[in-house]
């Protein structure tokens, strides 16, 4: 097999390198003088080659250098569409070594996490003893189209990251794709590099610690392509002004840059792009307020509807409301619409935390933070479900308003070509489709009946539009969603819109992960659980002092249901009901009764799971049924999505002898 000359060097180099780092060359004279030493009679004047290779082969060294350097080819079919796979290197001592191609014309930068410092919060943690499980922290980061994830290790002031990551540099131009990146061409590419620290406590709850974005291009103008930086990473929300630890890390080029640039021209360029993205958004904001005024002029009501330009995304930094949104496809992780829905709906929900009493903190995760920790406040789901479904094809819109009560929502909202207008719930997965009622008609009228949860709205947007309600009303019931009506919507200029929000406008605006596949074994898992959740039934009938006998063939009868049940909940059609109520007639004999109680879960505890089955007095009758030969079954399915999200579906089942 033959290879280019510049892999041929890069060979050599590594090679090299490994060597060195063995200190093959010292151990090879010691053994030469050992040899001549031990071996060698008086009459000879010199070793063969083939004397030293035994002398070397006897005392292993050759096997060393072979078990060091490992030659891994992997070829791997990929969609031409998909995102490039994220490479990680582990040092020698790890237990998995996980394999990549390097394509010597192409460019990378690898990034080393050289260990953390300065976690002030966890100053009091005891060590970890052996297998105690602990809290983690989990590096995850994001570069143009790439993701990574480092390793959980446990948290204390100074946790022990040690991780590297293979990042690509490459051009997504057609042109250039096939070239290797120069250090001008790095320089243009003002993508930062995102990283997001999640911490995970001893029950899998999710918190996220940190979001920052690194800026990478300062290694383009050190010594040999390599550079030391110290990150300080800043809390959240509330939190966001707070220090919450360091970060050491050290950046390299790879192969080594032929030409450096100077530190200066480095500096120049990322000066002018903060001046740049600064003169955009300041005239962004200066065009902002001008509609605003336009829209009280209108009526001086409009001032109390919740039109939301800018929010607050996790670093505390205000944000135009449509670089939260822009087309996202899920590749062949999901296949339709309804299917993303359902995936946004089974990420958990949770309100952003806020210091005290007061109401509610705002907080808009950029997407990455929202995914990595896996559950995120309503505007974080309605985001997302209206990213994936513009990327499908469909005209979407974010929704923000208030439901009952006046309590603040976002949802999302689907324009057909035939006018049909349609929520879908984020939270729930829920559709309904909108028929406007007119005030003007008269009582006797039979006017169409909301079963939407929504109240009010005040406006609408997506990546290229944003248009405030001007209605006279803002009830949802009664609003007419022709959005070309300048009358009942007022646009903001989509010109303006594009210089902050379109991709590569600003070099502030985070880019866009892809989606990524669950890692999660949706059979072995459901195994898992189910055996826990015997364990515990058996456990609390013991308590009672009650026996418990499961049957097996119960259980396994069970598993159509559950999967009918998630069907209907992604494609809102029932089936195979019909199946399982047969099955279950056959299965429970003449004199017996059967109930089932099934549940649904977005968590995978299955103690804290159980805990909340009991509160149920249907559940807590199966699990604690007394009777004449009672036999009890449980059945557990896992249904998994992107991002490790699941549902889990349980349902216990007792059948027993009915005495009068």
């Amino acid at each position: 097999m033959s290879l280019p000359p510049e892999k041929a060097s890069e060979l050599k180099q590594l090679i090299h390198q490994q060597l060195s780092k063995m200190d093959v060359h010292g151990r090879i004279r010691e053994i030469l003088a050992e040899t001549i030493r031990e071996e060698l009679a008086p009459d000879q004047q010199q070793l063969s080659t083939e004397d030293l290779i035994k002398a070397l082969r006897r005392r292993g060294i050759i096997d060393d250098v072979m078990k060091e350097l490992n030659f891994v080819t992997d070829n791997v079919d990929q969609e031409l569409s998909s995102p490039k796979q994220p490479v990680c290197f582990t040092d020698r001592q790890s237990t998995l070594l996980k394999k990549t191609n390097i394509d010597p014309t192409r460019r990378y930068l690898y990034l080393q996490v050289l260990g953390g410092k300065a976690f002030l919060e966890h100053l009091q943690e005891p060590e970890p003893l052996p297998g105690q499980v602990c809290s983690t922290f989990t590096l995850c980061l994001h570069f143009r189209n790439q993701r990574f994830r480092s390793k959980p290790v446990p948290c204390a002031c100074e946790p022990d990251f040690h991780d590297g990551f293979l990042l690509e540099v490459h051009r997504e131009s057609l042109g250039d794709g096939t070239r290797m990146a120069d250090s001008t061409t790095m320089l243009s590419i003002s993508d930062p590099i995102h990283m997001v620290l999640i911490k995970t406590d001893i029950f899998g709850e999710t918190t996220l610690v940190a979001s920052y974005f690194l800026e990478w291009r300062s290694v383009l103008g050190s010594e040999n392509g390599v550079t030391s930086l110290t990150v300080e990473l800043m809390g959240v929300g509330t939190e966001s002004k707070v220090s919450v630890g360091i970060l050491n890390i050290k950046l390299e080029m790879y192969p080594p840059l032929n030409q450096t640039l100077s530190q200066e021209v480095v500096n120049t360029q990322l000066a002018l792009e903060r001046q740049k993205t600064a003169e955009k958004e300041r005239l962004f904001l200066v065009y902002a307020k001008q509609w605003w005024r336009e829209y009280l002029q209108i009526r001086p009501s409009h001032n109390s509807r919740l039109v939301k330009i800018f929010a607050q995304d996790e670093n505390g930094i205000n944000r135009p409301v449509c670089s939260f949104v822009k087309p996202l496809r899920a590749g062949r992780l999901l296949d339709t619409p309804r299917q993303a829905a359902r995936f946004v709906n089974v990420l958990g929900y949770e309100r952003a935390p806020v210091i005290g009493g007061g109401g509610k903190q705002e907080q808009w995760c950029t997407l990455l933070a929202f995914l990595c920790r896996n559950k995120g406040d309503c505007e974080d789901h309605a985001n997302l479900l209206c990213s994936l479904l513009l990327g499908y094809g469909l005209e979407a819109f974010v929704c923000v308003g208030t439901k009952a009560k006046g309590v603040p929502h976002a949802w999302v909202m689907t324009c057909g070509t035939d006018g049909t207008i349609t929520f879908w719930e984020s939270l729930t997965g829920h559709r309904y489709i909108h028929k406007s009622i007119n005030p003007d008609e008269p009582p006797v009228a039979e006017q169409p009946k909301p079963l939407y949860p929504y109240r009010t709205i005040g406006c609408v947007f997506n990546h290229q539009m944003f248009l405030g309600n001007c209605q006279p009303s803002d009830l949802v019931e009664i609003c007419v969603f022709d959005l070309n009506d300048e009358s009942k919507w007022k646009p903001m200029s989509e010109e303006a819109i594009k210089s902050v929000c379109a991709p590569g406008a600003t070099t502030s605006l985070p880019p866009f992960p892809p989606l990524c596949a669950s890692t999660i074994d949706a059979s072995v898992t459901s195994n898992e659980i189910e055996m826990q959740l015997r364990l515990l039934v058996s456990e609390h009938r013991k308590d009672l002092g009650l026996t418990t006998v499961w049957e097996d063939q119960l259980s396994y009868l069970l598993s159509p249901a559950l999967a009918s049940y998630e069907f209907e909940r992604t494609t809102s059609i029932s089936a195979g009901n019909e199946e399982f109520q047969d099955a279950i007639r056959r299965a429970v004999p003449d004199g017996h009764t059967f109930k089932g109680f099934p549940i649904h879960f977005v968590y995978r505890n299955a103690r804290r799971a159980f805990a909340t089955c009991l509160r149920s007095p249907f559940c807590e009758e199966i699990i604690c049924c007394r009777g004449d030969q009672v036999r009890l079954a449980v059945r557990v399915r896992v249904f998994t999505y992107p991002e490790s999200a699941c549902a889990v579906w349980i349902m216990f089942a007792c059948k027993y002898r009915s005495v009068l």
